[in-house]
């Protein structure tokens, strides 16, 4: 019999690509569906908040003019490390949802399948939401989406791992940088989340990981004059209905909260194109003869 005592883990946020502890220091008790303690999570500060946004924003010229094609390694690249840490992911799954391990395990393959899901997506959205448009006029008319920007993605509070990579991949797959909001009761898988983000290939500041009173973070996010959209999914009705006014300030995209009866539905391409702005260029085609555009 070993005498050894357990190390147990700290759970730290996810900032610009390192670990920070809550800037007020405060923590908060983390436990199982049946009141069982799992860990201490920090409890983020409105500054952790606005320190997130300088992050995403710092990240976001580097992570949105890189090619479609590239994301999407790395994003893939995200997929092969979650494969690698199942084992955990599955753990902490089933203690923050109350299921047994083969559920759990489930949970996470989805998950991951997800993830793979999206990073599919990364060269191929451009195609399915651009293209050349009929004018009267001896143009080229071409509509292509861009990234809307910093965007702030409340996860949901009751799916704490598939759920929180079903919002939280198609922001990054189009080009955004994001500041997460973790489940409040459950933030674990999140802030495991950002260990693997962190030893990927994803830049620092693409993601950024705090945990917390979702309404405590969430407020400052919402009125921030740096954050260009918004993701309501943890928020409850009275909550989103707070945030939304916030965000009109500055004109956020917000994406209200929509009822998921199973997140292992295919998602469609929805939140891909959420974040989305279209660009539309108009470029002359030259002159045009009887036989056609000199082009």
């Amino acid at each position: 019999m070993s005498d050894r005592l357990s190390v147990l883990k700290t759970y730290k946020l996810y900032v610009g690509g390192k670990f920070p502890r809550s800037e007020s220091g405060r923590v908060y008790e983390v436990t199982d569906s049946k009141g069982k303690w799992l860990a201490n999570a920090p409890q983020s500060s409105r500054k952790d908040a606005r320190d997130a946004v300088v992050a995403a924003r710092k990240a976001f010229g580097g992570w949105s003019g890189a090619t479609a094609y590239n994301r999407g390694q790395v994003l893939y690249r995200v997929a092969e490390m979650l494969e690698g840490r199942k084992a955990q992911f599955v753990h902490e799954v089933a203690d923050a949802e109350g299921l047994s391990k083969s559920r759990a395990a489930e949970q996470v393959e989805a998950t991951i399948d997800r993830w793979v899901w999206y990073a599919g997506w990364t060269d191929k959205i451009a195609q399915v939401v651009g293209g050349g448009n009929p004018v009267a006029g001896p143009y080229f008319n071409l509509s292509s989406p861009e990234p809307t920007g910093v965007v702030a993605v409340l996860a949901p509070q009751e799916s704490s791992f598939l759920g929180l990579v079903s919002v939280v991949a198609p922001v990054i797959a189009t080009g955004n940088t994001a500041i997460v909001v973790a489940s409040e009761s459950s933030p674990l898988p999140a802030l495991s989340l950002g260990e693997v983000l962190a030893t990927s290939d994803v830049p620092g500041g693409v993601v950024n990981v705090l945990s917390g009173r979702t309404a405590e973070i969430a407020a400052p996010l919402a009125s921030h004059q740096d954050v260009n959209a918004i993701d309501l999914a943890g928020a409850d009705e009275v909550l989103a209905k707070e945030l939304e006014i916030a965000a009109a300030d500055n004109l956020k995209r917000v994406l209200r909260p929509q009822a998921v009866d199973n997140w292992t539905a295919t998602p469609g391409i929805d939140r891909l194109t959420a974040f989305l702005e279209t660009k539309t260029v108009w470029h002359p085609t030259g002159s045009l003869g009887a036989s056609g555009s000199s082009y």
